[in-house]
């Protein structure tokens, strides 16, 4: 069986790992402006993504979108949880933190980050940073798996 991965990219879920609702909201709502048909899925710390991605009928996230400071579990033990997991590694993850540490940065891209972006204050610059991602997600050659 072949498949296509412009129909993956553009049917399977982005998972949103976001404890701030006002983010999510903003997300959710740039997401919806810029014509992205993808679901979205949120969840609101690590906890709750891993729980995600290994419910047994949930669907595989195209990419995840990940906040780093959240409470429970935070994005960068949720990532190496994942990155340990040959399920899920290849999923790319995208940061979108407020956090502009760089020890954040560094750890992130040791864990294999496909990037980091510091979120904007301003919902413009928001959409552009989405827009950003989506453009990114959309020229990429992902594995099949």
């Amino acid at each position: 069986m072949s498949v296509n991965l412009y129909d993956m990219k553009t049917t399977s879920p982005i998972l949103l790992i976001e404890d701030d609702e006002i983010d999510s909201m903003t997300i959710k709502r740039a997401i919806k402006e810029i014509k992205v048909s993808n679901p979205l899925f949120i969840r609101e710390n690590g906890e709750e993504g891993l729980a995600y991605l290994n419910e047994e009928d949930s669907v595989r996230p195209c990419i995840i979108l990940l906040d780093l400071n959240m409470p429970k579990m935070g994005g960068l033990e949720f990532l190496e949880i994942i990155k340990k997991d040959a399920r899920f590694r290849n999923i790319p993850v995208i940061i979108l933190t407020t956090s502009r540490h760089d020890e954040d940065r560094l750890r992130s891209f040791d864990l294999s980050v496909a990037g980091y972006m510091v979120k904007p204050v301003d919902y413009k610059s928001f959409v552009e940073v989405i827009r950003t991602i989506n453009m990114y997600w959309t020229i990429s050659e992902l594995p099949v798996n």
